[in-house]
């Protein structure tokens, strides 16, 4: 159930207006904007008081003293634009993530709770959220069901009243994503009944199904999923329209599917476009710095599609299929005043954005950076362990073999490991994943990773705990004291020096910079790890990815070496 976004006394001003009573703060005049449901262009006034539009429409207010008159001749406006799968811990933070989307028309996210969840008690979580309502911009969130690794607590922490807290809240719009899913397949009775406790608060259900069959997405549509934004080919958005899902199309750095999935539209001539959403999918910084929604909007209309239907995509068919019309994704009476003003359709680039009537951007200038808010309910990384040449054993028979960015297989190790050093002739390196409490570790080799990397260290992982990787170990170990003098960070180490390192201050996995000094930050660092052998797509993804058992086909976790599809721990981890 949504709050009342206006309270009574305010809504008695809102009518006093529409009655020559009391004047409008901002009046946008001469506009010509889109109009979601009659999917044409308007030509009309647009009236604003504080963060509401009250009229929008032919008519001038009868009152307009000390009203601020825009005059929008010549120009386009569209909705603010909404990111409906949103990642918002990929290096950056929420709000440092929102200043910086906004600036680019995005202003509405749904967001992913994971980490929040993982991170905190729920009171505190929830204050982070309260702090986000309180922006000019409009931060909308998942409930997850699962954590999508092997955690030695998942049971601990994923719980019928932590998760029933989370549905309760108005800004938590749906559940999921289900990474989890072959859990219900294999008849867990308790995900299903988080489900359902989640359809009986209103909530959408927001699958992971890539590569499913047509028998798994009938079966999950039975179990309750609502949409799913893992189609890679026009056959897998087909069969997905065919069972009544909702479709989001990707476009992240490593899954870049849409310029070539809505090129395939097209040409089919399939009429699905008012069913269809974008998204980024959680990208890393630097895949921004080209664009948010405005950069999928923009492959959309590359690709052919009719730009009424390229900025629904990214607005209205969003606020539409999550019940949010009356508030978002429509220029129309009573929406919240979040616009972007365009030179014209063809370039989603806004020139000024005004976000739940707050001016954030004025003729291709920034005027308001979103408020920081305070991080202090995420602990600092304040390692208190010492890593000794003990932890430094590897003698495993086989080791984790990149496939790809982000999927593994096993591979048997033939290389000596034991003398603290491997050669830059192969691809291997060595890898160990330490509790951030210092109380277990898991050591075995990775390759695909790099030639020449010598010392690696993160405490950027999908679970907070401490990646280290290097073809030497003594450089590892360098890395990891340089990473827990920063409290947090990514650092590579050669020959005993800091070559390149990234600071994140906040609970050790995030930025509290700018975005845009961190895409600096990011290419930096990555450009470092190229010259160092890594040769796939993303190293921040593949930090990421280590320990995340919804892929292929053996992981990294706090339980130890696991086999995802036999779901057994193939070496446990060694407490120290």
């Amino acid at each position: 159930m949504q709050e009342p976004s206006w309270k009574i006394g305010q809504i008695r001003q809102q009518i006093a207006i529409i009655d020559g009573k009391e004047a409008p703060n901002l009046v946008i005049k001469n506009a010509r904007y889109l109009h979601g449901v009659y999917k044409q262009w308007i030509q009309g006034n647009i009236w604003i008081a504080k963060d509401r539009i009250v009229y929008a429409g032919p008519k001038m207010p009868t009152n307009t003293t000390a009203t601020e008159i825009v005059d929008a001749k010549g120009q386009t406006i569209v909705p603010g634009y909404i990111e409906p799968h949103v990642h918002p811990f990929q290096l950056y933070n929420p709000q440092t993530f929102a200043d910086y989307a906004a600036q680019l028309g995005t202003t509405t996210f749904l967001s992913d709770n994971l980490m929040l969840f993982l991170l905190l008690k729920n009171k505190k979580a929830f204050s982070i959220l309260d702090q986000l309502k309180q922006l000019p911009f409009a931060f909308y969130w998942w409930a997850r069901f699962d954590s999508q690794t092997e955690l030695e607590n998942e049971h601990d922490l994923f719980m019928t009243t932590a998760i029933s807290d989370w549905l309760e809240r108005s800004d938590v719009i749906l559940g999921g994503e289900l990474t989890g899913w072959p859990r219900l397949l294999a008849g867990d009775d308790q995900m299903l009944y988080w489900l359902q406790l989640a359809k009986a608060h209103g909530k959408k259900i927001e699958a992971h199904l890539p590569g499913a069959s047509e028998r798994t997405l009938a079966r999950m549509k039975l179990f309750g999923a609502d949409s799913d934004h893992e189609s890679m080919t026009l056959e897998e958005v087909e069969n997905r329209i065919l069972h009544g899902y909702a479709v989001t199309l990707r476009h992240s750095s490593i899954r870049p599917d849409l310029p070539i999935l809505l090129k395939d539209i097209v040409e089919k001539g399939l009429n699905i476009f008012d069913h269809l959403m974008m998204t980024t999918d959680g990208a890393t910084p630097s895949f921004y710095i080209d664009g948010v929604m405005d950069k999928c909007i923009q492959v959309a209309l590359d690709a052919g599609v009719a730009p009424i239907d390229a900025y629904q995509m990214a607005s209205y068919n969003v606020a539409r299929y999550y019940n949010m019309t009356n508030l978002h994704g429509l220029i129309a009476t009573g929406r919240f005043a979040t616009l972007n003003i365009l030179e014209n359709e063809f370039n989603p680039v806004p020139v000024s954005v005004l976000s739940k009537g707050v001016w954030l951007k004025r003729d291709n200038e920034k005027v308001y950076a979103l408020p920081a808010i305070d991080w202090s309910a995420i602990d600092s990384l304040d390692l208190d362990f010492d890593l000794t040449d003990d932890d430094f054993q590897f003698s495993m028979p086989f080791g984790i073999q990149l496939l790809n960015d982000v999927i593994t297989k096993p591979y048997s190790v033939s290389v000596h490991t034991n003398e603290g050093k491997l050669s830059t002739d192969h691809d291997e390196c060595y890898l160990m994943l330490i509790d951030k409490k210092g109380k277990w570790r898991v050591n075995t080799l990775l390759k695909g990773f790099a030639t020449h990397l010598q010392g690696f260290a993160s405490s950027y992982s999908s679970t907070g705990d401490i990646i280290l990787i290097g073809k030497n170990t003594k450089d590892m170990l360098v890395a990891f004291n340089e990473m827990k003098k920063m409290n947090g960070g990514i650092v590579i180490v050669e020959n005993g020096l800091v070559v390149e390192s990234l600071p994140l201050s906040i609970g050790g996995g995030l930025s509290a910079e700018p975005v845009e000094l961190l895409i600096e930050q990011e290419l930096a660092l990555k450009k470092k790890l190229q010259e160092r052998g890594y040769h796939l797509g993303d190293a921040i993804y593949t930090l990421l990815f280590l320990q995340s058992t919804h892929l292929p086909y053996i992981r990294i976790t706090q339980r130890g070496i696991f086999d995802v599809m036999k779901k057994t721990v193939l070496f446990p981890s060694v407490m120290r």
